[in-house]
């Protein structure tokens, strides 16, 4: 069954930076997304990354600041987080799935990490 395990999340100040990664076992397999989900919101997407790379996606909110992308030789997916704001404080989670209907939605993918906390003090 696959893994997937969260790591470089913390706290920062409003203009910094910080590299989330998702360690994924067999990533070469999956799609991957990352979402966040903030104090009494519901999930939201973030930025996704197909099987071999060559295609992402990104929700507005985050274009020009967020990059993702992923290394299949070291299971790895990273989420390059620049210029951050109060408003991208979250708990940032990546989901895997080997078919994906639809990046966007949280539904379309059937493996979740834990999640690592993102605070932006202004």
């Amino acid at each position: 069954q696959v893994q997937l395990a969260e790591s470089g999340g913390g706290l920062v100040q409003a203009g910094g930076s910080l590299r989330l990664s998702c360690v994924v076992s067999g990533l070469s397999l999956y799609a991957v997304g990352w979402f966040r989900q903030a104090p009494g919101k519901e999930r939201e997407f973030v930025a996704a990354v197909s099987r071999s790379g060559w295609q992402t996606r990104y929700t507005d909110s985050v274009k020009g600041r967020f990059t993702i992308s992923r290394d299949n030789t070291k299971n790895t997916v990273n989420l390059q987080i620049n210029s951050l704001k109060s408003e991208d404080t979250a708990v940032y989670f990546c989901a895997a799935s080997r078919v994906i209907r639809s990046e966007i939605v949280p539904t379309s993918y059937d493996r979740w990490g834990q999640g690592t906390q993102v605070t932006v003090s202004s």
